[in-house]
């Protein structure tokens, strides 16, 4: 609900068939030759030269598998040049280095990506940033689309239907098998024709402007590591933590967290791949004292758990020992959950239960989620700390611009969250 209609590419009539996507199977050129060696790499930055126009952009990367974020694939499309694959790990040179011709080339133009977030850290990690950027998926967000995923999105504005089934693969593995490629290789084959598409739909309804704020704003912050502002209590995040109650358990999970994220950066695997969550917790629990009592627990007991044994009861006699034991809760960093609102600080509550309601209704009357209306966390914050003012609308204006919110969210936002914030008495006088 809440789409706007479309027809031609972008939907069907009423009352007519529903259409059968045209399925994508292949890439129209065919799979791409990797690029792998400096050579190979140069040659593929000269081939995007000749071409014209924005870029299509994709990176693989192997969450899940590795600890790093890096990307193992960069696929780049062109009109005018086609799809270039570039392996970005396996070139034995100084990755800035070797990927620097494609870097400059980059650089001519705007880039084209789904879901941009994701992939900005690792590309900025080998020197690719882009000096203007196009999201297809925060396009359809901001379009109301429900379904913001690329194979949908394609779908519904080109009639087309790509190939799935290996996004979330180990895109470390070396040789990259065949269909992992073609998978890839058609990830930016219609990404310049989707582009196109949703544009047009966001002219048709008005937030063109808005998009390329938010679009400015995401090239400016995207490319940030996201492990930079990581949490200090990382730890706490260990699934099954809650049935941990007491101190010394809290220092057994954060002792065995800490030496299990070591191990991980230094093998660059993914932390539960070395030891998962919930033998975390079932040694805090149980607090082995004996290498025969730890590897008694289930996973502990593997051959591989044997081998590190002496190093997890090393962190658990660690945690034993430590004179620095972990708060019961952890340290706070902004406002409570708004459950525990009503019991600490109803006005609060009363407040952000008022801002809810009038942002969910510009919501409804724009066509956008809340959540892209306004960061969640920052009215959360605003609603929390408020204490009144004499121009409450300038004070709402003055938080949200603090908070980055940008200006087209501002306009929509700050009227409605000012009246919000008013006490009721306040609010039924005025």
């Amino acid at each position: 609900m809440g789409e706007p209609e479309a027809h031609g590419p972008g939907g069907t009539a009423p009352d007519s068939a529903e259409p059968q996507p045209t399925p994508l199977l292949r890439p129209a050129e065919g799979i791409p030759d990797l690029s792998v060696t400096v050579g190979e790499i140069e040659a593929a930055a000269e081939l995007l030269g000749r071409g014209r126009g924005p870029f299509a952009v994709d990176a693989e990367r192997a969450s899940g598998f590795r600890y790093s974020n890096r990307a193992y694939l960069i696929q780049i499309r062109r009109a005018g040049a086609g799809t270039v694959l570039i392996d970005p790990v396996s070139h034995g040179a100084d990755p800035l280095e070797a990927l620097r011709p494609v870097a400059e080339v980059l650089d001519e133009d705007e880039w084209i990506l789904h879901s941009a977030d994701q992939d900005l850290p690792c590309l900025a990690e080998v020197g690719l940033q882009p000096p203007a950027l196009y999201d297809t998926e925060l396009a359809g967000r901001l379009a109301g689309f429900e379904r913001v995923n690329l194979a949908t999105m394609v779908e519904r504005l080109l009639g087309s239907g790509l190939a799935k089934g290996h996004g979330a693969a180990d895109w470390s593995k070396r040789p990259l098998p065949e269909e992992w490629l073609n998978y890839a290789a058609l990830d930016v084959e219609l990404l310049i024709e989707l582009r196109g598409a949703i544009a047009d739909v966001l002219a048709q309804q008005g937030k063109t402007g808005w998009a390329a704020e938010e679009f400015d704003y995401l090239r400016q912050v995207g490319s940030r590591d996201p492990s930079a502002a990581a949490r200090p209590d990382r730890w706490r995040r260990t699934s099954g933590i809650h049935r941990v109650r007491d101190q010394r358990g809290l220092a057994a999970v954060r002792e065995l967290w800490l030496t299990r994220d070591r191990i991980a950066q230094r093998r660059d695997i993914a932390p539960r791949r070395i030891l998962p969550d919930s033998a975390i917790i079932e040694a805090a629990l149980t607090d082995p004292k004996t290498i025969e009592d730890l590897t008694a627990l289930p996973v502990f007991g593997g051959r591989n758990q044997r081998r590190s044994a002496a190093t997890w009861l090393g962190a658990l006699e660690a945690a034993r020992q430590t004179k620095n034991p972990p708060a019961d809760a952890e340290p706070p960093n902004g406002p409570p959950p708004p459950a525990r609102w009503s019991r600490r600080k109803p006005e609060a509550a009363a407040r952000l239960e008022a801002a809810r309601a009038a942002l969910s209704e510009v919501s409804e009357r724009v066509n956008v989620p809340t959540e892209n209306l306004v960061s969640p966390d920052l009215v959360r914050r605003l609603c929390w700390d408020w204490e009144g003012a004499p121009d409450p609308f300038e004070a709402v204006e003055t938080f949200l611009r603090a908070g980055q919110a940008r200006p087209w969210q501002r306009e929509l936002v700050d009227p409605v969250l000012a009246r919000a914030l008013q006490p009721p008495d306040d609010d039924a006088g005025g």
